[in-house]
């Protein structure tokens, strides 16, 4: 090859580096333009419910009205030593529904299913459910502008009216740690024991959840007779339960200590993972109890 040849050869591959560095360049800043358009409208939903939360608890309930005081009876109207003692049972006090903290977002895009919070991590988004289309959010942010954060998605097969036993929620395993890009540090059990809770905000009430499991899987062939954490989401025997419940706690990479029964239900959080093809990593957290009652979500 003459100097000549070696001269082109050498512009040409100073200009294919150029063209390259000058893609990633460019893909960075789209990439952090994205990031930074999410973040803001996020944010601001953020603290319109963070400022409904703190509206709701600076309320001071009022105090019941008084019970008027009931004379005395005569100590000639002695009950009958034969008579049968009231034991009417005390009633079970009636949640009292409050303001939906995150109505505005529920407003602002009815196909957000929900709220999801992690509280001490950055998993703090809103839940996209699409049954006509579930990918359609796979790359588009809650306004439905293209973005490769996308949304975290309720699977179509999950329903929160009427529940499923299972609810299984979806999200890019972000580098930015975005999405469910932190989700993968329920690895360390340091790490699960100061993120054990998990709040699920839906338009009618709060749910809230335990980690319950941890562990990693992979979306398999169709062919494969093994067990698949994403088929699963309604148990209507003992039996159909107990195949989803057993099999996760084998899966878990460390014993959480929490147990759960027939009749219990669950929240699946799935990313993807890279220890196979089509790897993914998995946190199930079992609901604990109810929150507040919220109100219809209205304009």
């Amino acid at each position: 090859m003459d100097d000549r040849t070696k001269k082109i050869v050498s512009i040409v591959l100073i200009g294919v580096a150029a063209i390259c560095l000058s893609l990633v360049v460019f893909l960075g800043v789209r990439q952090w333009l994205d990031d930074r358009y999410c973040q803001e409208a996020l944010d601001e939903l953020r603290n319109a419910a963070e400022s409904k939360k703190e509206d709701s608890a600076s309320v001071i309930p009022t105090a019941p009205a008084p019970v008027a005081a009931v004379p005395p009876a005569a100590a000639t109207e002695l009950p009958s030593p034969t008579a049968t003692p009231d034991i009417t049972p005390t009633p079970i006090p009636t949640p009292v529904p409050v303001a939906n903290p995150y109505q505005d977002s529920f407003l602002a895009n009815s196909d957000m299913a929900a709220w999801i919070q992690v509280p001490g991590t950055p998993i703090d988004y809103p839940v996209m459910w699409t049954p006509r289309d579930e990918e359609y959010y796979l790359y588009r942010d809650f306004n439905g502008r293209d973005n490769s954060n996308g949304c975290l998605i309720l699977d179509t097969d999950s329903c929160l009216d009427p529940l499923t036993t299972n609810l299984i929620i979806h999200g890019h395993n972000m580098k930015s740690g975005a999405m469910f890009g932190s989700l993968k540090n329920y690895e360390n059990p340091d790490y699960y024991e100061d993120h054990k809770n998990v709040i699920l905000y839906t338009d009618g009430l709060e749910r809230n959840y335990e980690v319950i499991a941890v562990f990693y899987s992979q979306v398999y062939k169709v062919s494969d007779q093994v067990f698949k954490f994403y088929k699963f989401f309604q148990a209507d025997t003992e039996e159909e339960f107990d195949d989803f419940y057993q099999n996760i706690k084998a899966l878990s990479l460390y014993d959480t200590n929490v147990t759960a029964e027939f009749g219990d239900h669950f929240l699946t959080l799935s990313t993807c993972a890279y220890h196979v093809e089509q790897g993914r990593f998995v946190v199930v957290a079992k609901e604990v109890e109810s929150g507040d009652h919220y109100l219809p979500v209205k304009e």
